[in-house]
């Protein structure tokens, strides 16, 4: 979440920042109000209190019962207030980044490079990946062919969108895993295996919600648990509540996790397959940093992202997300798009957002600088591998 104090006297920045988010600015001023009239409800309420320590003082009995009286009446008053003024706060978004490109969706993303192995002599230095001079089968046909892939049994098992893997399939799945794990281990990352779950302070406050038209989360019923969307919720809720000492700073972790995303209404003519599942394994890099070294760390994950892309000898393009594509949390956002020759087109396999201090304040997560002060840290997540996407690129490179 923002500020209160921050959206207070930063009104016009933080309606521009909403609006170039293409959520409702209007909701700022509700916010305003909600606080406004929170405000004065308290300053009456503690007017009271002292009223009523006055008349206890003196033995006032009559005057001290018409007080707890009102009391009894304004203070569940206040409490309704808070809970509405912390709803209306969650939902305003951070504010981008003034480096990032203003648009209204993805057709407004910038396209920073484009990457191709240049030893392939029909790959050039452009960037521009391989043509076939056929029409090369999806991957769910070449999957299917090759033995190593099953959405049938995927289905009769558990539903639809679910996959099973065999032979060389589930271990490249493995491989990639480790191939991920290795290279950033050796650049100071801890590895980490995290829960497949979580409460829902942290889903939430790392904003997976479990309702309305964003809604991606398995929520556990009768449970206070939901089912990942990545390891991102895992390792921001790992240090949820504590003060981290500034000479731990940065803290650098790749996490592993199964993650599970409901990906409604996802029946597009490219979300076939394994493109958009409801289940996939994926390896996570998340940073805790200084607000003064984000902007650095951000470009440490991409760095990371691309020499893992290059490892793999993957033709890729890295794009900046507009900010009507950064999406509530981010305020700048990087995604690597892999060329997938069964599409004809490149493909989401990676992304990166620097959510500025926005989650640590939703997970109260600070640290102490070297004068003694506190304040909250920024926190920064970058796919590494996403298992279910990769081999859609790689599949065709065997």
């Amino acid at each position: 979440m923002l500020d209160l104090k921050f959206i207070r006297e930063n009104v016009d920045l933080v309606k521009k920042g909403v609006s170039v988010k293409n959520f409702d600015a209007s909701i700022v001023d509700i916010l305003l109000k909600l606080d406004e009239d929170k405000r004065k409800l308290q300053a009456e309420i503690e007017n009271l209190r002292a009223e009523r320590n006055v008349a206890a003082k003196s033995k006032d009995i009559e005057k001290g019962k018409k007080i707890k009286e009102e009391l009894q009446k304004k203070e569940p008053e206040l409490d309704k207030l808070e809970k509405e003024l912390l709803s209306n706060l969650n939902q305003i978004p951070n504010v981008p980044s003034d480096k990032a490109p203003i648009g209204k969706n993805e057709k407004d993303n910038i396209e920073v490079r484009k990457w191709s192995p240049s030893q392939n002599a029909s790959e050039d230095q452009s960037g521009e990946p391989r043509k076939f001079d056929f029409e090369p089968k999806d991957h769910l046909e070449l999957g299917t062919s090759l033995g190593i892939l099953d959405f049938e049994t995927g289905a009769k098992v558990a539903g639809s969108q679910f996959y099973f893997l065999y032979r060389d399939g589930a271990l490249l799945e493995l491989a990639l895993v480790q191939y991920a794990f290795e290279i950033l281990s050796k650049e100071g990352f801890i590895p980490v295996i995290t829960p497949d779950l979580a409460k829902s302070r942290f889903y939430l406050g790392t904003g997976y919600m479990p309702k309305g038209n964003e809604a991606q989360t398995y929520a556990i019923e009768d449970e206070d648990l939901g089912l990942i969307a990545t390891a991102e919720v895992t390792l921001a809720g790992k240090h949820a509540d504590e003060v981290i000492s500034e000479k731990d700073l940065p803290l650098k972790y790749i996490g592993y996790s199964h993650c599970f995303r409901k990906e409604a209404g996802a029946y597009g003519k490219y979300s076939k397959g394994m493109y958009r599942v409801h289940q996939f394994t994926k390896a996570e890099m998340f940073i805790y940093c200084t607000p003064e070294e984000s902007d650095k760390y951000h470009q440490h994950i991409l760095e990371m992202e691309e020499k893992i892309y290059q490892g793999l000898g993957l033709p890729y393009r890295v794009l900046e997300m507009c900010t009507g594509d950064l999406g509530a949390m981010a305020a700048r956002k990087y995604d690597i798009e892999a060329w997938m020759p069964g599409r004809g087109e490149y493909g989401e396999v990676t992304s990166t957002s620097n959510c500025t201090d926005y989650q640590a304040r939703n997970l109260n997560i600070k640290f102490k600088k070297k004068d003694g002060k506190s304040e909250f840290v920024h926190m920064l997540n970058g796919t590494a591998i996403a298992t279910s996407r990769t081999p859609l690129a790689i599949v065709y490179r065997i």
